[in-house]
């Protein structure tokens, strides 16, 4: 079969696999659809920790039902996604119901080789119905799933004002599932065509560009004096991070979902006095992935907002690179395998 390998940072490879051979408790997947997200662009840079070459990208994935083991209620031949994260189920935090931090965790297409190729195998409880969703809606399922999991660590109530820092897909995700779960959303970015989108597309109500000399007065003004009682943040940049806690109500929650090489540096007696919570978001679980799913078919996600560019599967190598320009607006790059 036909894969595509990073085989180091900036470069990329066709090459010819073997096609997988079905596993006890796995399926296999014919691949359909695959989105490109920001991990698959920090590893082609070479800034994506936990990571190793070569590597086959690729977690953003659907496709079609071809073989199975144990997938007990799923059918040959119907639409999936999955779950790419495999975790051991033995660990402290499996035992804990936490498998999206498994001690022993392999992420598909990042510490094992992903869906940028024709056929994939999977563990079989990783599978997930397609419900009628289309191939695009459910290969946007996971990344929507990430931001879905950081409105629930930080236990969003309707009526507050939630801080979400970048507009890339994953902060779009996240001010969506801030909305479904009733909350005021203000979206932070520097990047004016990115907050238009927010303010557009999504109907974010309040947006505040990063560069801007008085974003801590616009937001104290949006939130009535009070500043956010939870901040979100979806950049993965240090200085975003580090900077964030200028922006938090006192009692505020802080959960980073972005992920950066570097140290936190905050200010203690600023992050102490206001009792502040510091919580990362890891992954997402079943019930986030459900959560996402039931949204999508009830109307209160449009996912295919976000795709802006399409390509087929032979086109990716060329293209790849034009996708970590900002000049060329790319929200959601989606791959298609084939009909």
């Amino acid at each position: 079969m036909k894969s595509l390998t990073c085989t180091t940072p900036g470069t990329f490879d066709y090459s010819e696999t073997d096609k997988p051979e079905l596993k006890k408790a796995h399926s296999i997947i014919k691949i359909k659809r695959i989105g490109i997200c920001g991990t698959d662009l920090h590893a082609f840079e070479g800034t994506q920790p936990f990571f190793n070459y070569p590597r086959i990208l690729g977690h953003e994935l659907s496709g079609e039902l071809v073989e199975a083991d144990g997938a007990d209620g799923f059918t040959i031949g119907e639409a999936v996604t999955f779950i790419p994260y495999f975790n051991c189920d033995g660990c402290i935090a499996c035992r804990m119901n936490k498998p999206n931090c498994c001690v022993k965790m392999q992420v598909c297409g990042v510490h094992i080789n992903g869906g940028m190729c024709e056929y994939l195998s999977v563990p079989s409880k990783t599978l997930l119905h397609g419900e009628g969703l289309s191939y695009d809606e459910l290969a946007l399922v996971e990344p929507l799933a990430i931001g879905a999991h950081g409105v629930r660590r930080a236990d969003v109530k309707p009526g507050e004002f939630v801080l979400v820092i970048g507009a890339g897909p994953i902060g779009l995700g996240t001010m969506e599932f801030a909305r479904i779960a009733g909350a005021n959303v203000i979206a932070l970015d520097v990047n004016k065509d990115r907050l238009a989108f927010c303010k557009n597309k999504l109907k974010v109500t309040h947006v505040v560009n990063a560069l801007s000399p008085d974003v801590v007065e616009q937001l104290r003004k949006i939130t009535n004096g009070d500043m956010p009682t939870v901040v979100i943040d979806a950049t993965g940049n240090q200085k975003a991070i580090n900077n964030a806690i200028n922006y938090m109500a006192h009692g505020a929650r802080f959960v980073l979902i972005g992920l950066q090489k570097g140290d936190l540096i905050f200010n203690h007696p600023e992050f102490h006095k206001r009792e502040s919570t510091l919580m990362s978001s890891r992954n997402a679980t079943i019930e986030d992935f459900q959560h996402v799913i039931k949204s999508m078919k009830a109307g209160l996600v449009n996912p295919t907002n976000y795709i802006t560019h399409r390509v087929k599967f032979e086109e990716v190598k060329n293209e790849f690179a034009s996708w970590l320009d900002p000049r060329n607006g790319v929200i959601k790059a989606m791959v298609r395998m084939e009909d």
